[in-house]
């Protein structure tokens, strides 16, 4: 189904309810930048990391795209558990899972309060911004903690610059991005709006830092373009 959902005046901040699930994949294709690239990117890297018998979280899992591009070709037996607090993102899932035979998990919990079994990975495709930054750096501590030695967490986010000038250009490219995928200067506009206070993204230098202070050892950008970024951290 095409996303249309503001084409028309908004009357609440954004939230992931049903409207939004119903449209969701679609929203992903047309509002992030290499969407695509950046989830075979995520699977590539996520198979190095995954042990027989290990556990692999996807936190804000949504309709479990990611999850069933790396069970696609997973060679080991391992477990994949997605997350998510919207039952409506939850039940679009388990449409999918169901229509490819997945043996996916899916779990309906807050990620800030969830108790993580020992993981070789996590992975976070665009959760955190959506966390409030007096929560983050606590997730990021309970992500570390169940992580095993050598093990990944992978995520991508919306990011700023510090320089207010780049950052509006770099915003303004993204704008034109929207506008090549058929979205409206208005639909714009109202997805804005709605994001206010809802969506807090960080800079570059903040992700990597908040991931130092959790006490990961290294970390690296994988992806960038303008303000979307992909991210590594090994423990």
């Amino acid at each position: 189904m095409n996303d249309k959902i503001f084409a028309k005046p908004i009357s609440k901040q954004f939230e992931f309810d049903e409207q939004v699930a119903s449209v969701f994949d679609d929203m992903l294709q047309r509002s992030i930048v290499y969407y695509n690239q950046t989830a075979d990117l995520i699977r590539y890297y996520a198979l190095s990391y995954i042990k027989d018998g290990g556990t692999v979280y996807d936190l804000g899992c949504s309709t479990a795209t990611i999850l069933l591009n790396i069970e696609r070709e997973l060679k080991v037996d391992a477990t994949l558990v997605g997350i998510d607090n919207s039952s409506s993102m939850l039940k679009q899932a388990k449409r999918k899972i169901g229509a490819f035979n997945s043996k996916i998990e899916l779990i309906n919990a807050d990620i800030t309060q969830y108790q993580y079994k020992k993981s070789d990975l996590f992975i976070s495709n665009y959760t955190l911004q959506f966390i409030r930054p007096l929560q983050r750096q606590n997730l990021l501590l309970n992500i570390y903690n169940a992580l095993n030695l050598d093990s990944a967490f992978i995520f991508s986010e919306k990011v700023v610059s510090s320089n207010n000038r780049l950052n509006k250009i770099m915003i303004d490219h993204y704008y034109e991005f929207k506008k090549e995928q058929g979205y409206s200067e208005y639909e714009i506009m109202q997805k804005r709006e709605a994001l206010e206070n809802v969506l807090i993204p960080y800079t570059q230098d903040e992700n990597l830092q908040m991931l130092k202070d959790a006490g990961f050892s290294s970390c690296e950008v994988i992806f960038r373009w303008g303000n979307f970024a992909t991210f590594i951290a090994i423990k």
